[in-house]
């Protein structure tokens, strides 16, 4: 494991690590926690790491390994500290599975901003601050933050931090950490941003942070130029400084996420925080395995598009079956594997004929408005792999838990209901999860996702394929998302009685998170092409269609929610 502790480093026989990791989820040694990957990526190439998880801030903990050698790191965790925090309405979320006893009350609102200035606060003239993670991707850049109902610079401003790293961010990270540490010139690293006096010379300027806080007009040209360009050298001028953006890092190959994935986790709790309490999180990851990341789905409403990437890589078998077969020999492995999958479940292989030549197209989607006829995918390349594990006589049990993309099983002739059928039978339990969102035409274009008729054609393969089971199906729906009225909400509840005959429980309420293209229509209140659209921002009606689909709004008195505002007023001090 890391270290976290001084009596650890001093066992160690370091003077100082070279790199301290700053994180608002606790220390899980795992493949799906962030600052564990990123400690364990640095150490194997001889990189000295401790990490300070959920430091309290109102103490001086953050300094009790005291100051790296190299650099700080600071991530807020596995999410954006304020969407962890808060719900789509501003209510505080109480509970929170990646703390300790399950409390939300070591997580601070802005996380990267807050650690930032307690690093600064203790340690005058310190060493560069790095922020990484999800809330730095999201963040790189002028965004609209929906607790100040507004527009805010780049973090790397608001946060006084030196670099900013965006994406997955291991080659990156490593990268830095061999020119810091050689005293070498880091500026040109893919995947980094940075601020400068100077404008650059051969980089694509976006339009600056006052013009689009001036003009939304501005900010929605800002953020196209930002989202379709990202494999170019950008950047913006804030105020009478520059943020520098870096092209995107190369994508890694398989050989690579091998590597990363291959690496020795204790998949545990670090001792020093485990005896707060348990961490809920564990019971979903701990015996889960990533076949893949990234997503061609781009969905307008999600981030994995600006953080992951788009370009899907798949490990090889060779790995997996390893990382399965390293599972079955820890002590409390009880004979399953909760989970073989990645953003999206069945992606695994999945590949493209023209962008490892020509890179990301441009103004064309992968699977919207229909699957693009360059995508290559078989559900087959699944179907093998999972009976490949199965083949493992100590695994009982192995289960698809990722969600699925509907379409993609219908546009697979060959394999598709094939592989419906085989996860029915053997990888799911009782329920197999998809997300259709929702089945109104013009919302579902606002949102990016397949047509009414391609989930009702999905539906008719699942019930064929499940005649003589007991396995359902689980949908995830969003309601209040652009363009999304009570009308369309309750069309949708009319579709669910009608189709599916069923009261859906997975429901989510639109949330603006940063940098995503749904988030820029709630501001602008114009779609993708610059055209009006509705816009639902009123805290009762965005109850209320939630409400609708679950059927018990009729049993709520709204008119006691006179607040409007989306968070409440007493708010967390940090």
């Amino acid at each position: 494991m890391i270290p976290t502790t001084k009596e650890e480093i001093i066992k160690l026989k370091w003077t100082k690590p070279d790199i301290i990791i700053l994180s608002g989820d606790t220390y899980v040694d795992s493949p799906f926690n962030g600052a564990a990957v990123i400690g364990n990526y640095l150490s194997k190439y001889g990189y000295k790491v401790a990490i300070i998880a959920q430091p309290d801030i109102n103490s001086d903990e953050i300094s009790r390994l005291g100051e790296p050698e190299l650099f700080w790191a600071v991530t807020a965790g596995a999410m954006d500290s304020l969407v962890a925090n808060y719900t789509a309405t501003g209510k505080f979320r109480n509970e929170d599975d990646l703390t300790p006893g399950g409390i939300n009350n070591k997580r601070p609102d802005r996380a990267c901003m807050v650690y930032t200035n307690l690093i600064r606060r203790y340690f005058k003239n310190t060493k560069p601050v790095v922020l990484g993670g999800v809330e730095a991707s999201l963040r790189r850049i002028t965004h609209f933050d929906l607790k100040d109902n507004k527009l805010r610079r780049s973090l790397l401003f608001d946060a006084k931090a030196d670099i900013l790293i965006y994406g997955m961010g291991e080659k990156t990270t490593l990268e830095l950490a061999g020119k810091l540490k050689n005293t070498l010139d880091y500026k040109s690293i893919k995947g980094l941003c940075y601020i400068s006096k100077e404008k650059p010379d051969n980089y694509l300027e976006l339009p600056s942070y006052e013009d689009c806080v001036a003009s939304k007009d501005e900010f929605a040209k800002m953020f196209k130029l930002f989202y379709e360009n990202q494999d170019k050298n950008m950047y913006q001028r804030h105020d009478t400084r520059y943020l520098i953006h870096n092209q995107t890092q190369d994508v890694l190959t398989r050989e690579e996420l091998d590597e990363i994935c291959d690496m020795e986790f204790t998949r545990q709790v670090h001792p020093y925080y485990l005896k707060s309490g348990a961490v809920k999180s564990q019971d979903t990851i701990k015996f889960s395995v990533i076949s893949h990341r990234g997503c061609c789905g781009e969905c307008n409403f999600c981030a994995i598009a600006v953080h992951q990437g788009k370009s899907v890589v798949s490990r090889s078998e060779k790995s997996i079956l390893n990382e399965i077969e390293n599972l079955t020999k820890m002590t409390d492995f009880k004979g399953y594997i909760s989970d073989v999958g990645g953003p999206t479940g069945n992606m695994y292989g999945l590949s493209c004929k023209i962008h490892i030549i020509a890179g990301s197209c441009k103004n064309k989607k992968c699977l919207y408005p229909e699957i693009c006829e360059n995508l290559v995918f078989s559900h087959d390349l699944q179907i093998n792999l999972l009976n490949k594990i199965k083949e493992n006589e100590k695994v009982k049990k192995v289960f698809v838990s990722s969600g699925l993309r509907h379409d993609m099983i219908v546009k697979d002739k060959n394999n598709g209901e094939k592989y419906l059928k085989h996860i029915s039978a053997n990888n799911i339990s009782g329920q197999l999860k998809i997300a259709p969102e929702h089945t109104e035409e013009k919302v579902l274009a606002a949102m990016n996702k397949p047509k009414q008729e391609t989930f009702i054609e999905f539906i008719k393969i699942f019930n064929a394929a499940n005649e003589d089971t007991d396995q359902y199906m689980t949908c995830y729906f969003m309601v209040d998302h652009p363009g999304c009225s009570l009308k369309d909400t309750q069309n949708l509840a009319s579709f669910i009685k009608k189709h599916l005959k069923f009261t859906p429980e997975q429901v989510q309420v639109f949330t603006p998170a940063p940098s995503t293209y749904s988030t820029m229509m709630y501001y602008c209140e114009k779609d993708s092409d610059g055209n009006p659209i509705f816009i639902e921002k009123d805290r009762n009606a965005r109850m209320k269609q939630k409400l609708t689909l679950t059927q018990h709004f009729e049993k709520r008195n709204f008119s006691k929610h006179k607040n409007k505002r989306f968070f409440p007023r007493r708010e967390r001090s940090f």
